[in-house]
């Protein structure tokens, strides 16, 4: 089973870096349909993100700024919530290394790289995910408060039956 592609994708091959590469990226109409259907937005009106990726001690470095404009469906009434995100991000990237680990160790920390494979980059899955990051995963209006259905008074399968019966008993 293979994965679907991303929504979208500016790949860099690692020896285009050189001193470093700056981009701006702003996909079309289709990618921010994608996008917009990938992380379940009533809307993508504007994105754009600009990237910054630089040689690093230990890898390289991927920073910049993502700026979208957009909405999110409410979690309660479903009405469509506005956003406007405008937020800074770094990345740190490490090649991976072919030799296989006599052990794997997992850490929950923030500060170990995100793992480059094929010698590539793709620019535009970071941005997206992180737009993905800074959206709210529980969009709610102001003011839109969950109330909970009163429970049946009678949840028998044989409340139903009883339903059924005629209420003349002679």
């Amino acid at each position: 089973m293979s994965l679907p592609p991303p929504p979208y994708s500016e790949p860099v091959r690692l020896h285009q870096i050189g001193a470093g590469l700056k981009r701006t990226l702003q996909p079309d109409a289709a990618a921010m349909a994608r996008i917009a259907k990938a992380l379940d937005l009533a809307s993508l009106d504007s994105f754009t993100a600009d990237v910054d990726l630089a040689p690093s001690p230990g890898g390289w470095r991927l920073s910049g700024r993502v700026h979208a404009t957009g909405a999110q469906t409410c979690g309660i009434t479903l009405e469509p919530l506005p956003f406007d995100i405008d937020a800074s991000f770094a990345v740190p990237l490490a090649e991976t290394v072919e030799e296989e680990p006599d052990e794997i160790v997992i850490t929950l920390d923030d500060e170990s790289p995100d793992m480059i494979e094929g010698g590539q980059v793709d620019l535009g899955h970071y941005a997206v995910e992180q737009l993905a990051l800074k959206l709210d995963p529980f969009p709610r209006k102001p003011g839109a408060e969950f109330v909970q259905p009163a429970e049946p008074t009678e949840i028998s399968p044989f409340a139903v039956l009883k339903q059924l019966r005629p209420n003349d008993e002679g």
